[in-house]
């Protein structure tokens, strides 16, 4: 740990000091109305935010895997972390969020970062704009005010909830909300370093407290006043039932979080030219959220918006996550009886620009467009994850790609008989050579393309038993473009080869790749089939085929598949010539 802090700060100054003092301070301040903004969606009181805001920025500082990477609780969360607390209570949320953590710890020991990068980006872009469109309709009965609203965990219910209420619109909500929408909307454009939902959060609270106090709901009034303390540390009360209960919960919990702190970190390497340590990073984030629970915290994870805004304002070191919390921290305990006073309706607007943001609108529109496999993914995930449950759609969609795959796969693959093409100056085997009229009886030449697993084998099986059933005295298989062999196309080879023995004939292989090749010797087929039946290249295995022919099978032969007929074939020239 020593070692990797001190190649983090090496060659430090103070210049690099004030760039991350700069950036520091500024994601600090953006942090704290989305941290108390992502606590409320989530079901839980908004200083449960702002504990795990400060808690991530400290332990990620020192353990993460990216120097510019900002972590804490992200809009990704609140469909599931609102599910949780609705349906199990928040005591088990914090359960589900340490088992959480213990997950990403063990997939940060295994060295397991880069396998969450191979999930396909149709399935992320589905969950993510699902999410997207949970978040920002959850957020309407608060810009509206509406009243006697009773929050459920699923999509439909919450939306029959809003139309049941709306005629409680409560018009300083509305008037409340659309002073801080468009602070967050024009602030970038009049003033891009200065905080949008900051501005929008100040503005907004000051006019309802001024203008028209006591007529829309605050946070105090909601939740019970923040307190200006940290809270002290707390084991939650784990058991083996509510383990159990909670395992489900937690596995999503580690994906998310998984997914979402290295997409942060790809694109902190896109925007700076480092390289972050994937599973580095997954052992941060799980000691983050093995810690943050015994806080009160919720889980977090990389935040791509904010660690964007950290590079962009010039952020040197990790320094400047240290200095993010620290800043939240000390607005904790000296402002918090004030952020008591900030109307619901000034927060709603923060989050629906968060999840217009991170919609992936026009990525979305671009795969719906292409029309393939990836769209059909797309739309399931995406529907899956606002009609149904995160955890349902990331399942279904990750096994829906994983059958989608195969059969694309599958469809590569094939086998095709070929000779030798005299008009090619080379001699080159080609598919077109093989005639009816020309087809050697002896000798049968596969070129097999493609991976041969279990998507692919049987059709692999069933061309291949064709060709013996005619029982040649040579199979040749060409499988130099057989880039992977799996336990059931090694099933099948043996099987051929066994069958081609038990009638005489005898199986060669060229061009073999190291992939099947290792395969071969793990399973004891390269001594089926015999080292010495098996080439590098294929004119190699052909000299070698006619040199084990039935002379006597070719004398008469008029089907010339190779040079060498002409002679074996014993016919006089002219009748050759003829024929």
């Amino acid at each position: 740990m020593a070692r990797f802090l001190l190649d983090r700060f090496s060659g430090y100054s103070i210049r690099h000091f004030q760039r991350d003092l700069t950036a520091g301070v500024i994601v600090g301040v953006i942090a704290i109305p989305l941290g108390m903004a992502f606590a409320i969606a989530s079901g839980v009181k908004p200083e449960y935010g702002i504990y795990t805001t400060i808690i991530a920025g400290i332990l990620l500082a020192f353990l993460g895997g990216s120097p510019y990477q900002i972590s804490g609780p992200t809009g990704a969360f609140i469909p599931i972390l609102f599910g949780i607390v609705i349906t199990y209570g928040y005591e088990n949320l914090l359960i589900a969020g340490f088992l959480a953590g213990v997950m990403l710890f063990i997939m940060g020991i295994l060295r397991l970062g880069s396998l969450i990068t191979y999930i396909p980006r149709s399935v992320t872009i589905g969950f993510t704009s699902g999410i997207a469109v949970v978040i920002f309709s959850g957020q309407i009965a608060n810009f509206l005010g509406l009243s006697g609203i009773e929050r459920h965990e699923d999509f439909l219910s919450n939306l029959k909830e809003i139309l049941l209420h709306l005629s409680t619109v409560n018009p300083y909500s509305v008037l409340i909300a659309c002073i801080s929408l468009s602070a967050i909307l024009l602030m970038p454009r009049l003033h891009p370093r200065v905080p949008g939902p900051l501005v929008g959060l100040v503005l907004s609270s000051m006019a309802a407290a001024t203008l028209f106090p006591d007529k829309a709901a605050t946070i105090g009034s909601t939740f019970g006043a923040i307190p200006s303390t940290l809270p002290s540390l707390a084991w939650p009360e784990i058991s083996w039932s509510s383990v159990a209960q909670m395992i489900g919960p937690a596995f999503v919990i580690a994906m998310l979080g998984g997914i979402e702190s290295l997409l942060s970190a790809v694109v902190a390497d896109g925007m700076t030219g480092t390289k972050h340590n994937s599973n580095r990073e997954l052992i941060g984030q799980g000691i983050t959220n093995m810690v943050a629970p015994l806080f009160g915290g919720i889980p977090a994870t990389g935040a791509i918006a904010r660690t964007a805004t950290n590079i962009k304002n010039g952020a040197a070191s990790p320094l400047s996550s240290l200095i993010h919390a620290l800043l939240v921290l000390l607005v904790l305990l000296l402002f918090a009886p004030y952020a008591s006073a900030i109307p619901l309706a000034s927060m709603a607007p923060i989050l629906m620009v968060v999840a217009w943001n991170m919609s992936e609108r026009k990525v979305f529109a671009h795969i719906l467009k292409s029309r393939t496999s990836d769209s059909l993914i797309l739309v399931v995930t995406f529907l899956l994850t606002i009609f149904v449950n995160l955890m349902v759609a990331v399942e279904v969609g990750l096994l829906l790609a994983a059958i989608l795959f195969v059969k694309r796969m599958s469809d590569v693959h094939s086998v095709a008989q070929v000779l030798p093409d005299f008009s090619d100056k080379h001699q080159k085997v080609r598919q077109h050579a093989v005639q009816e009229w020309r087809d050697c009886p002896q000798i049968s030449i596969y070129t097999v393309e493609g991976p041969l697993f279990f998507g692919a084998a049987q059709v692999f099986e069933k061309e291949i038993m064709a060709a013996v059933r005619k029982h040649p005295r040579v199979l040749l298989l060409r499988m130099g473009k057989v880039p992977y062999l799996d336990i059931t196309g090694e099933y099948y080879l043996r099987m051929i080869c066994r069958r081609l023995h038990k009638h005489g004939g005898i199986l060669l292989i060229s061009g073999l790749q190291d992939q099947p090749r290792q395969v071969f010797m793990k399973t004891g087929l390269h001594a089926v089939v015999g080292e010495t039946h098996m080439f590098s290249h294929t004119g190699e295995a052909i000299t070698a085929a006619l040199s084990m022919l039935d002379r006597e099978k070719c004398r008469g032969c008029t089907h010339f598949a190779f040079h060498e007929c002409r002679q074996l074939s014993g016919l006089p020239e002219k009748e050759v010539a003829h024929s």
